[in-house]
């Protein structure tokens, strides 16, 4: 760098002219708007209500007690899945809620 500029040839270097340039007479060119679209924002899944189509349901039968080898009852759960042994252990889990023994009799399809 030359040690003998001046300061407004400094500022010149750095900044360019200050002074602006004289414009031609033309018509200004409109700058492109980017397509930006507005979307609503979607509802949240946990607000939003499941058709009512088709929902995969399987029957589970369980034959409950709270005494060992004495009266049982038969219970019914149905689940909301394609998976049998799914199926089993949440009927099995809702049962022993109540019951101390519990044994599944059946699991089948709706």
């Amino acid at each position: 760098m030359n040690p003998d500029l001046l300061e407004a040839e400094m500022r010149r270097a750095l900044f360019g002219d200050t002074e602006p340039a004289p414009q031609a007479a033309t018509a200004p060119i409109p700058e492109p708007v980017p397509e930006v679209v507005m979307v609503k924002p979607a509802v949240p899944a946990a607000k939003r209500k499941a058709s009512k189509a088709f929902t995969p349901r399987l029957r589970v039968t369980l034959r409950v007690s709270n005494e060992f080898e004495g009266k049982t009852f038969e219970l019914v759960h149905e689940a909301d899945t394609l998976s049998k042994l799914l199926a089993e252990q949440e009927a099995a889990k809702m049962a022993r809620a109540k019951f101390r023994y519990v044994e599944v009799v059946s699991v089948t399809s709706m």
